[in-house]
């Protein structure tokens, strides 16, 4: 090699070791994704509002109602808990208060007191499976609720002689089943306990 090359080719690599001259790295794998988020892999209440294509004084006023009351209690649901379910609501004046299937749909009826997040919360709670499953049956059938986790929250909340009755489909305390029942403690405890229930086996 001439003096000239072997002087270009030192000065070459001085100045690729030198400081501020990025280096190639080897290969590196390329870091693993961030662990899903535990909430990303919950399941999801959602629900939509069968409407009239030309709807009436009356139904607006309803479905404004219902919106709102559905939009609080499906927050809830989500917020609280994993609970998962596709719900369909109905405004059909007939019905006298509210009611909720396991099939997954709600129907208000026209009285606008229940029209509420309390009564959307105790209906989802129907949809899931309370006073509807063969579960309830095998579980609440006696009068008390005997699975293990929605009882030792219950006596968590209550104290240690505290039970879930069970009656009509219903249970108390935390079923949100009449309107002096309600406050926002209340309201998340219901959740709560409906999860375990689910569970339970519910």
């Amino acid at each position: 090699m001439s003096p000239r090359k072997a002087l270009i080719a030192a000065l070459t690599a001085a100045l690729l070791a030198g400081p501020g001259v990025a280096q190639a790295a080897p290969h590196q794998a390329p870091p693993a994704p961030a662990p899903a988020r535990d909430r990303a892999a919950a399941a999801t209440i959602t629900w939509s509002l069968v409407r009239a294509s030309n709807p009436t004084a009356d139904q607006r006023s309803a479905y404004d109602l219902i919106t709102k009351a559905m939009n609080a209690a499906v927050a809830r649901y989500n917020n609280l808990s994993d609970l998962g379910k596709t719900l369909t609501v109905r405004y059909e004046p007939g019905v006298p208060t509210a009611d909720g299937n396991i099939n997954g749909t709600i129907r208000f009826g026209s009285n606008r007191s229940y029209m509420s997040e309390r009564t959307a919360l105790h209906e989802i709670a129907h949809t899931i499976g309370v006073g509807t499953s063969s579960g309830w049956s095998r579980l609440g059938g006696s009068g008390t609720w005997t699975g293990g986790q929605a009882t030792a929250l219950v006596k968590q909340y209550d104290g240690s002689g505290a039970k879930i009755s069970t009656g009509g489909g219903h249970f108390w305390p935390y079923g949100l089943n009449y309107d002096n029942e309600w406050s926002g403690t209340a309201a998340d405890r219901h959740v709560h306990i409906v999860a375990a229930m689910v569970r339970d086996g519910l």
